[in-house]
């Protein structure tokens, strides 16, 4: 079974995320803050990293960035999953290692279509 952290700084986004990923088969793990997140990669590299941008602490792009350099970082594939939508944040993004990007809100049918361009099912 494969896992996934979800990071986001709202108790609500993670439950939903979480619910739409277990009936996608994932093992999931939560955290509120990026500093949270790289954390919780040290002690156990997901297979994928479901990232809100804007959060308190340490924000995503700075979680991405420092994640990327850990031993096994390369491997999670990471789906910002936010309201930043302008090009900008997106080039950010993907030039900071992201695999995908998918704009708030979100349902079951865009994650499980962004989870699968990327491989993971």
């Amino acid at each position: 079974m494969k896992s996934c952290l979800i990071v986001d700084d709202s108790k609500v986004i993670r439950m939903v995320a979480k619910k739409i990923l277990h009936e996608l088969s994932f093992q999931t793990a939560e955290a509120e803050d990026g500093r949270q997140a790289l954390d919780a990669c040290a002690a156990s590299m997901p297979d994928a990293v479901l990232l809100d941008w804007n959060m308190p602490v340490m924000s995503g792009i700075d979680f991405l960035r420092e994640l990327r350099k850990l031993p096994g970082g390369a491997h999670p594939v990471v789906v910002f999953c936010t309201t930043e939508n302008d090009i900008e944040h997106i080039q950010e993004a993907i030039t900071a290692g992201a695999n995908e990007y998918i704009m708030k809100p979100f349902d079951s049918e865009i994650l499980q279509a962004k989870f699968s361009q990327v491989g993971l099912i």
